[in-house]
């Protein structure tokens, strides 16, 4: 089975329909969208209904309002699409700039997250909206209006894969979808992880939340995940998972890995 592409009130979802299981929404990173979940698919209960929706500005989804939305405008775009689905309580997993808009969602509504991962998670920088940009928030918005967006991925996509000479196909996938980001959509997501805080949210959760991250990642590195998971309080906290020989691109790099932390979501709800 594959992706179905779908789209309510501005914004775009791929879902791939379940028989009966758990709904399971997936939210991706800033330099990336929805079909790059595709390689899970395969390694997913076909009685899981997978819902992953272009992030406010990606691809078929219309932007935010603002210039520099927070992460809780996104958390308020997911409950909106939650709502129109009729989705109550789901399980929610995000990636990167994905675990900032999930934790967001998940500290201020609790009672519709059966069960949070946080995979590869940005921690954000901590600027207060408004102020001047981190550098690397800087850097990223710059490179995209420079370079276009062909030039933009062809140089920050390989650094998301671990050994990317031996895995040039993966390096290709993460490229392709990185290429399709764009403005306003990308620089307004790129404020977001300037403003973010994600150890603040983390420490609010009452929902029990794991973190996952690929040992060779030299984004979020493994630092990161530690930081997040230990910010989780009790008995909120569960565990703490590394991937070896994968990096940031961790759910293309080894979806093996990623569905059994999924798996293990499920299995704990059940």
């Amino acid at each position: 089975m594959t992706f179905e592409v779908n789209e309510s009130g501005g914004i775009e979802y791929l879902e791939r329909p379940g028989e009966g299981g758990p709904v399971l929404v997936l939210l991706h990173g800033v330099g990336s969208n929805a079909a790059s979940f595709m390689p899970l698919l395969p390694h997913l209960s076909k009685a899981w209904r997978v819902i992953a929706w272009n992030a406010p500005g990606y691809c078929g989804s219309a932007p935010l309002d603002t210039d520099w939305p927070l992460a809780g405008d996104y958390a308020a775009a997911l409950e909106a699409l939650l709502d129109r689905l009729g989705l109550q309580r789901v399980l929610l997993a995000g990636h990167s700039l994905g675990c900032l808009m999930a934790a967001s969602f998940a500290s201020t509504h609790r009672n519709r997250v059966e069960r949070l991962l946080l995979s590869s998670p940005a921690l954000g920088h901590g600027v207060p909206r408004g102020a001047a940009l981190s550098a690397a928030a800087q850097a990223r918005i710059d490179d995209l209006q420079t370079l276009g967006p062909e030039k933009f991925a062809d140089l920050r996509a390989p650094r998301l894969v671990y050994a990317p000479d031996d895995n040039r196909d993966i390096v290709a996938r993460v490229r392709d979808g990185m290429a399709r980001v764009c403005v306003p959509g990308y620089p307004q997501a790129a404020r977001m992880l300037a403003s973010g805080r994600l150890l603040d949210d983390a420490e609010r959760l009452q929902v029990p939340t794991d973190v996952i991250v690929g040992a060779e990642d030299v984004v979020t590195p493994p630092d990161s995940a530690r930081r997040a998971h230990a910010a989780l309080r009790d008995p909120w906290r569960g565990s703490l998972t590394f991937v070896p020989g994968a990096g940031h691109a961790l759910y293309q790099q080894a979806p093996a890995a990623f569905a059994a932390a999924l798996d293990a979501l499920a299995e704990i709800v059940g």
